[in-house]
Protein backbone atom coordinates (compact mmCIF):
# COMPACT_ATOMS: atom_id res chain seq x y z
CA UNK A 1 0.00 0.00 0.00
CA UNK A 2 1.69 3.38 -0.74
CA UNK A 3 2.57 5.95 1.75
CA UNK A 4 1.64 8.67 -0.27
CA UNK A 5 -0.91 10.91 0.79
CA UNK A 6 -1.12 12.29 -3.08
CA UNK A 7 -2.07 10.12 -5.99
CA UNK A 8 -1.09 13.17 -8.39
CA UNK A 9 1.05 16.35 -7.74
CA UNK A 10 2.44 19.48 -9.37
CA UNK A 11 6.12 20.05 -8.38
CA UNK A 12 7.44 23.72 -9.09
CA UNK A 13 10.91 23.93 -8.50
CA UNK A 14 12.70 27.38 -9.17
CA UNK A 15 15.68 27.53 -11.74
CA UNK A 16 17.89 28.95 -8.71
CA UNK A 17 17.53 25.43 -7.09
CA UNK A 18 19.35 24.02 -9.41
CA UNK A 19 22.55 26.11 -8.97
CA UNK A 20 25.56 25.98 -7.03
CA UNK A 21 27.24 28.51 -4.71
CA UNK A 22 28.73 30.54 -7.61
CA UNK A 23 24.89 31.48 -8.44
CA UNK A 24 25.24 30.26 -12.11
CA UNK A 25 23.99 27.64 -14.71
CA UNK A 26 23.27 24.17 -13.13
CA UNK A 27 25.24 22.44 -10.25
CA UNK A 28 25.42 18.58 -11.02
CA UNK A 29 24.73 17.87 -7.27
CA UNK A 30 21.91 20.10 -7.08
CA UNK A 31 20.25 18.52 -9.95
CA UNK A 32 21.02 14.77 -8.84
CA UNK A 33 19.83 15.13 -4.91
CA UNK A 34 16.66 16.59 -6.13
CA UNK A 35 16.46 14.63 -9.34
CA UNK A 36 16.82 11.44 -6.16
CA UNK A 37 14.56 12.36 -4.44
CA UNK A 38 11.48 12.84 -7.31
CA UNK A 39 12.69 8.91 -7.51
CA UNK A 40 11.49 8.50 -4.22
CA UNK A 41 7.92 9.68 -4.40
CA UNK A 42 7.59 8.04 -7.89
CA UNK A 43 8.52 4.80 -6.39
CA UNK A 44 5.58 5.52 -4.47
CA UNK A 45 3.04 5.64 -7.20
CA UNK A 46 2.70 9.46 -7.16
CA UNK A 47 2.13 10.75 -10.91
CA UNK A 48 4.53 14.15 -10.80
CA UNK A 49 4.23 17.22 -13.14
CA UNK A 50 7.10 19.09 -12.87
CA UNK A 51 7.73 22.61 -13.69
CA UNK A 52 10.53 24.35 -13.10
CA UNK A 53 11.90 28.12 -13.36
CA UNK A 54 14.86 29.61 -15.97
CA UNK A 55 16.19 31.85 -13.12
CA UNK A 56 19.31 30.37 -12.68
CA UNK A 57 19.70 30.89 -16.72
CA UNK A 58 17.95 33.83 -17.90
CA UNK A 59 14.99 36.10 -16.35
CA UNK A 60 12.64 37.78 -18.50
CA UNK A 61 12.58 40.86 -16.56
CA UNK A 62 16.56 40.38 -17.16
CA UNK A 63 15.83 41.88 -20.50
CA UNK A 64 14.23 44.69 -19.46
CA UNK A 65 17.74 46.40 -17.86
CA UNK A 66 19.17 45.42 -21.12
CA UNK A 67 17.20 47.35 -22.85
CA UNK A 68 15.42 44.10 -24.49
CA UNK A 69 11.54 44.15 -25.31
CA UNK A 70 9.72 42.53 -22.87
CA UNK A 71 8.23 40.28 -24.89
CA UNK A 72 11.54 39.37 -26.26
CA UNK A 73 13.09 39.04 -22.57
CA UNK A 74 10.29 36.90 -21.95
CA UNK A 75 10.61 34.28 -24.69
CA UNK A 76 14.10 34.08 -23.79
CA UNK A 77 12.87 33.07 -19.94
CA UNK A 78 10.51 30.43 -21.69
CA UNK A 79 14.01 29.11 -23.50
CA UNK A 80 15.30 28.51 -20.24
CA UNK A 81 13.14 26.69 -18.94
CA UNK A 82 13.18 24.22 -21.67
CA UNK A 83 17.18 23.87 -20.50
CA UNK A 84 16.45 23.01 -17.48
CA UNK A 85 13.73 20.47 -18.38
CA UNK A 86 16.08 18.75 -20.49
CA UNK A 87 19.00 18.32 -18.07
CA UNK A 88 16.41 17.24 -15.81
CA UNK A 89 15.03 14.74 -17.92
CA UNK A 90 18.53 13.39 -18.27
CA UNK A 91 19.77 12.80 -14.85
CA UNK A 92 16.02 11.04 -14.02
CA UNK A 93 16.06 9.18 -16.75
CA UNK A 94 20.23 8.35 -15.81
CA UNK A 95 18.78 6.95 -12.40
CA UNK A 96 16.06 4.90 -14.24
CA UNK A 97 13.00 6.76 -14.19
CA UNK A 98 10.39 7.14 -17.18
CA UNK A 99 9.90 10.69 -18.29
CA UNK A 100 8.21 13.10 -20.78
CA UNK A 101 9.21 16.76 -21.28
CA UNK A 102 6.42 18.52 -22.95
CA UNK A 103 6.56 22.39 -24.15
CA UNK A 104 4.19 25.17 -24.33
CA UNK A 105 6.04 26.42 -27.55
CA UNK A 106 6.41 23.96 -30.22
CA UNK A 107 9.64 22.44 -30.58
CA UNK A 108 9.35 19.00 -31.79
CA UNK A 109 12.93 18.00 -32.21
CA UNK A 110 13.48 18.33 -28.32
CA UNK A 111 10.25 17.45 -26.85
CA UNK A 112 6.85 16.79 -27.62
CA UNK A 113 4.32 19.96 -27.75
CA UNK A 114 1.91 20.05 -24.38
CA UNK A 115 -1.32 18.37 -25.23
CA UNK A 116 -3.45 18.14 -21.89
CA UNK A 117 -4.92 14.49 -22.91
CA UNK A 118 -1.30 13.42 -23.97
CA UNK A 119 0.03 14.92 -20.67
CA UNK A 120 -3.07 13.10 -18.52
CA UNK A 121 -2.11 9.79 -20.47
CA UNK A 122 1.60 9.98 -19.87
CA UNK A 123 1.11 10.51 -16.02
CA UNK A 124 -1.30 7.51 -15.92
CA UNK A 125 1.78 5.15 -17.10
CA UNK A 126 3.51 6.50 -14.29
CA UNK A 127 5.83 8.98 -16.32
CA UNK A 128 7.32 12.17 -14.42
CA UNK A 129 5.64 14.89 -17.18
CA UNK A 130 8.25 17.94 -16.79
CA UNK A 131 6.32 20.65 -17.95
CA UNK A 132 8.51 23.29 -19.75
CA UNK A 133 7.88 26.57 -21.74
CA UNK A 134 5.70 28.54 -19.21
CA UNK A 135 2.20 29.61 -20.74
CA UNK A 136 3.68 29.79 -23.69
CA UNK A 137 2.67 33.35 -23.92
CA UNK A 138 4.59 36.71 -22.74
CA UNK A 139 3.56 38.23 -19.08
CA UNK A 140 3.05 35.01 -16.75
CA UNK A 141 5.76 33.62 -14.79
CA UNK A 142 6.39 29.77 -14.31
CA UNK A 143 4.45 30.27 -11.36
CA UNK A 144 1.26 31.25 -13.11
CA UNK A 145 2.51 28.36 -15.45
CA UNK A 146 2.36 25.93 -12.53
CA UNK A 147 -0.57 27.04 -11.61
CA UNK A 148 -2.26 26.25 -15.04
CA UNK A 149 -1.10 22.71 -15.29
CA UNK A 150 -1.87 21.66 -11.86
CA UNK A 151 -5.56 22.72 -12.70
CA UNK A 152 -5.80 21.14 -16.56
CA UNK A 153 -4.03 18.18 -15.09
CA UNK A 154 -5.97 17.49 -12.47
CA UNK A 155 -3.24 17.68 -9.36
CA UNK A 156 -4.15 17.28 -5.69
CA UNK A 157 -1.85 19.81 -4.76
CA UNK A 158 0.86 22.21 -5.96
CA UNK A 159 4.37 21.69 -4.03
CA UNK A 160 6.26 24.49 -4.27
CA UNK A 161 10.23 24.25 -3.35
CA UNK A 162 11.88 27.07 -1.64
CA UNK A 163 15.12 27.56 -0.24
CA UNK A 164 13.20 28.80 3.50
CA UNK A 165 11.19 26.43 5.39
CA UNK A 166 7.89 28.11 4.43
CA UNK A 167 6.03 31.23 4.40
CA UNK A 168 7.33 34.02 6.25
CA UNK A 169 5.36 37.36 7.59
CA UNK A 170 8.64 39.39 5.81
CA UNK A 171 12.00 38.10 4.56
CA UNK A 172 13.34 35.88 7.45
CA UNK A 173 17.24 36.63 6.30
CA UNK A 174 16.15 40.78 6.40
CA UNK A 175 13.79 40.70 9.53
CA UNK A 176 14.90 38.54 12.32
CA UNK A 177 11.63 38.81 14.26
CA UNK A 178 9.34 37.47 10.33
CA UNK A 179 6.99 35.01 11.57
CA UNK A 180 6.63 31.01 10.10
CA UNK A 181 2.79 30.62 9.23
CA UNK A 182 1.80 26.74 9.15
CA UNK A 183 -1.41 27.44 7.54
CA UNK A 184 -2.48 30.76 5.26
CA UNK A 185 -5.29 31.07 3.27
CA UNK A 186 -5.38 32.18 -0.50
CA UNK A 187 -6.38 35.86 0.47
CA UNK A 188 -3.94 36.10 3.60
CA UNK A 189 -1.42 35.91 0.81
CA UNK A 190 -2.98 38.55 -1.78
CA UNK A 191 -4.36 40.93 0.85
CA UNK A 192 -0.50 41.11 2.72
CA UNK A 193 1.62 40.47 -0.86
CA UNK A 194 3.28 37.52 0.97
CA UNK A 195 5.96 35.93 -1.74
CA UNK A 196 4.74 32.54 -1.96
CA UNK A 197 3.36 33.27 -5.98
CA UNK A 198 2.27 35.71 -7.58
CA UNK A 199 -0.93 36.60 -7.23
CA UNK A 200 -2.26 35.25 -10.62
CA UNK A 201 -1.20 31.91 -9.33
CA UNK A 202 -2.59 32.26 -6.01
CA UNK A 203 -6.20 33.40 -7.39
CA UNK A 204 -6.24 30.16 -9.75
CA UNK A 205 -5.04 27.98 -6.98
CA UNK A 206 -7.65 29.73 -4.59
CA UNK A 207 -10.85 29.87 -7.63
CA UNK A 208 -9.75 25.76 -8.09
CA UNK A 209 -9.60 24.57 -4.79
CA UNK A 210 -6.07 23.36 -5.05
CA UNK A 211 -3.85 23.96 -1.61
CA UNK A 212 -0.41 24.88 -2.08
CA UNK A 213 2.54 23.36 -0.03
CA UNK A 214 6.01 25.93 0.33
CA UNK A 215 8.71 24.26 1.60
CA UNK A 216 12.68 23.87 2.03
CA UNK A 217 13.88 21.56 -0.61
CA UNK A 218 17.42 22.46 0.43
CA UNK A 219 16.52 19.98 3.24
CA UNK A 220 16.93 16.30 2.63
CA UNK A 221 13.74 14.14 2.58
CA UNK A 222 11.53 16.95 3.12
CA UNK A 223 9.80 16.61 -0.14
CA UNK A 224 9.26 12.62 0.57
CA UNK A 225 8.08 13.95 3.99
CA UNK A 226 5.52 16.42 2.33
CA UNK A 227 4.08 13.71 0.13
CA UNK A 228 3.41 11.51 3.09
CA UNK A 229 1.53 14.15 5.11
CA UNK A 230 3.55 15.15 7.52
CA UNK A 231 3.71 18.74 8.55
CA UNK A 232 6.44 20.21 6.78
CA UNK A 233 6.42 23.87 5.10
CA UNK A 234 3.18 26.37 5.27
CA UNK A 235 0.65 24.84 3.34
CA UNK A 236 -2.08 27.52 1.84
CA UNK A 237 -5.70 26.87 1.46
CA UNK A 238 -9.01 28.28 2.56
CA UNK A 239 -10.45 31.73 1.93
Amino acid sequence: MSEAKYKRILLKLSGESLQGDDGLGIDPRNIIRIATEIGQISKLGVQIGLVIGGGNIFRGLQGIKLGFNRVAGDYMGMLATVINALAMQEVLENIGLHTRVMTSIRMEQLAEPYIRRRALRHLEKGRIVILAGGTGSPYFTTDTAASLKAVEIGAEVILKATKVDGVYSADPVVDKNAVLYKNLSYMKVIQEGLKVMDSTSITLCMDNNIPIIVFNIRTEGNLLAVIKGEPVGSIVEGV
